[in-house]
């Protein structure tokens, strides 16, 4: 049988492991349901436009809030444009057909830029203007992310720490 001293530092351990796998889940989750509900907004605010138009102001907004150009990231901008094109579609009419379309476009977006090592998650947090504090307490951005550009809307951590693996040091000024 362990002594209290080990015993406490285990249990410590087993929750903090708990706890970082359980925050890198929410953190990938927040981030795609903060895309899709931006995408849904966005996508609303322009279905009354001839969907040729509506799909390419979306994708140039989502593009230029990812701080990826186009020409450099074609594959992805295709994607991107499916995805758009889904969303316009159910803005209009938020059927199950339409809901399933959604959902593989998505997938295929995942498919094209984790070809490219990163995530819609990572994408939100590590380029989007719309981005939350949070995430990037859990999962900081790093400092050799291709394009990466500042973000005056997202303070960056001095760090560059997990907030798990900072000293009070590094946030507490």
């Amino acid at each position: 049988m362990p002594h209290f001293v080990e015993a406490l530092q285990q249990e410590a351990a087993d929750a903090i492991a708990r706890m970082q796998e359980t925050a890198l889940r929410a953190r990938h989750a927040h981030a795609r349901a903060e895309l899709m509900r931006h995408m849904l907004t966005t996508a609303r605010k322009v279905k009354h436009k001839p969907k040729a138009e509506a799909v390419e102001t979306v994708v140039r907004e989502w593009m230029d809030a990812w701080n990826l150009a186009r020409s450099d990231w074609p594959h992805i901008a295709r994607e991107m444009e499916a995805f758009t094109e889904a969303f316009h579609d159910y803005a209009n009419d938020p059927s199950d057909a339409h809901d399933e379309r959604l959902r593989e476009t998505c997938a295929a977006l995942d498919i094209v830029l984790e070809k490219e090592g990163t995530s819609i998650s990572d994408q939100m947090a590590f380029r989007s203007q719309c981005a939350h504090r949070w995430w990037e307490l859990v999962k900081p951005v790093p400092d050799d992310l291709p394009g990466r550009k500042p973000r005056p809307s997202v303070p960056e951590l001095e760090s560059g720490k997990a907030f798990w693996e900072a000293s009070c040091a590094d946030f507490c000024r």
